[in-house]
């Protein structure tokens, strides 16, 4: 479903990206890995059309997206939940996710039912603002944000980060729906191993920009995660 090839990313002099290749079947949950700075994140940026590419292809179901725009890779079923969460905290719960509703190609329709099959507690805090949310609330509030398009695919960058170990349990069982019960791809970043263990299906290993290692999770060796994710 979602596919990059060789792609090479630069901040100024700084080649960030050194032609790291991925896939993201539908119906899966594929997590990448690494240490800090590898470029983890500059991939989901560069898929989501925040940075731009030197080289190198982004497809989505068959379709080039090197070239459109941010809007463009929302409507074509690309939905982004960015590391620190990003909702708006002077708005309330219902105003984050109608905002989100406008990221749809048609923009005119209400906050889907799904939603709240997977976030109830969101329907009991509509009127509370984002900025009032613990922060595993607001996570829950980011992800039901991206999830107001009906994507086909979410990018979900360190969703556990600074997250309360129960609400991170929740989160879990949120994402094994998403892709198990609604085929929602996901591309996962996650420093925690023990989670990314527990909701991917497939892994990939980047060190200084490019893939360097990708299987399904159980063979993430001990070697591997000795030599790419020990600190």
């Amino acid at each position: 479903m979602l596919e990059t090839r060789d792609v090479h990313q630069y901040y100024g002099g700084s080649h960030t990206l050194r032609g790291a290749s991925l896939n993201v079947p539908e119906g899966s949950c594929t997590c990448i890995m690494g240490r800090n700075g590898v470029g983890k994140t500059t991939l989901l940026r560069a898929i989501m059309g925040l940075v731009q590419v030197r080289s190198g292809s982004v497809r989505f179901g068959g379709r080039e997206l090197v070239g459109s725009d941010v809007s463009e890779r929302a409507r074509v079923g690309i939905g982004y939940v960015p590391q620190g969460r990003e909702i708006f905290p002077e708005l309330t719960v219902q105003e984050n996710l109608r905002v989100g509703t406008l990221a749809h190609r048609n923009a005119k329709r209400g906050i889907p039912d799904l939603v709240f099959r997977l976030f109830p507690v969101l329907a009991t805090m509509m009127k509370r603002r984002g900025g009032d949310l613990s922060g595993g609330q607001q996570q829950q509030l980011a992800i039901a944000r991206a999830l107001t398009i009906q994507p086909k695919c979410v990018l979900l960058d360190e969703p556990t980060e600074g997250i309360q170990p129960s609400i991170v349990h929740e989160l879990g069982d949120v994402i094994r729906r998403l892709y198990k019960e609604e085929r929602v791809a996901v591309l996962l970043v996650e420093q925690k191993l023990p989670f990314a263990r527990r909701v991917a299906e497939r892994f990939f290993l980047m060190d200084r920009g490019a893939v360097v290692a990708a299987g399904a999770m159980g063979e993430l060796s001990d070697a591997l995660v000795q030599r790419h994710l020990a600190v």
